[in-house]
């Protein structure tokens, strides 16, 4: 079984890229973010007709998750991530798939840091770690996957100090992802990759594609029920180079 999970970055403006790439690499879940498309918009007709059934939370310009299935359909299992009944920002979409408990996240940015945007980060951060708790509790195979917007440690992104005051790389942001991670989930990619740094995201700014100037920002967190499964884990570079790609590359993981 394979899982992929892919910041599309505008999905009607990338379904060109996004049917190409399900046609060729054939996940047989994928996790989506940042639809930028209101619950109406979102291309279901045209997935479907390249096999995918699909579950989606959408927001009009910004946010906006879903998850597909490769000849199926998700079992919607909930539209928000618990514990703030006012956050209304679509950012977490939750389904079975073949047995399995699949997330879509979109961790938020947190940019401006310091500040309330960065507060609203960690305060997110807090609700899916009790979450996930839950979910491990339960003893369930689970895959939390998504752009969780944090690269995880400073082999995670290329060598600068032009992020120095990012969001993404505050030591408050790498410990609240830690403690998730410590929890008892398996970050699939760099247990297979220790040595590779795997990057995902390269900004459209200042050539950052051409110069590999990347993030490790996509990860693909499996449960203690799951992770002997692991077999493969890889991201699809290629991807990024396209025309009218997304700033994010898909990555994966093989589950037997």
């Amino acid at each position: 079984m394979k899982i992929a999970t892919f910041n599309i970055n505008n999905v009607n403006r990338r379904l060109p890229n996004l049917l190409r790439w399900l046609k060729t690499a054939k996940p047989d879940t994928v996790s989506l973010q940042e639809l930028k498309a209101s619950d109406a918009e979102f291309p279901a007709a045209a997935l479907e007709r390249a096999g995918y059934g699909a579950v989606w939370q959408g927001q009009k310009t910004w946010n906006g998750v879903a998850i597909l299935a490769r000849k199926a359909e998700p079992v919607l299992i909930r539209t928000a991530l618990p514990g703030d009944a006012g956050d209304h920002e679509a950012r977490y979409i939750e389904a079975a798939v073949r047995g399995i408990v699949v997330t879509s996240l979109y961790l938020p940015n947190g940019n401006p840091q310091p500040g309330p945007k960065f507060d609203y980060k960690l305060a997110w951060f807090k609700r899916l770690r009790a979450h996930a708790a839950k979910l491990l509790k339960e003893d369930v195979p689970v895959v939390l996957a998504g752009d969780y917007n944090v690269a995880p440690t400073p082999f995670d992104i290329y060598p600068t100090h032009s992020w120095d005051k990012d969001a993404l790389i505050q030591p408050k942001s790498r410990a609240a992802f830690k403690a998730l991670v410590d929890q008892g989930w398996c970050d699939a990619i760099r247990t297979l990759h220790p040595d590779d740094q795997m990057f995902t995201f390269w900004d459209y700014k200042r050539q950052r594609w051409p110069r590999d100037a990347g993030l490790r920002l996509d990860h693909l967190l499996l449960s203690p029920a799951v992770a002997p499964r692991l077999v493969k884990a890889g991201v699809d570079r290629a991807i990024r180079g396209e025309d009218g790609a997304s700033d994010h590359a898909p990555a994966w993981v093989v589950l037997r």
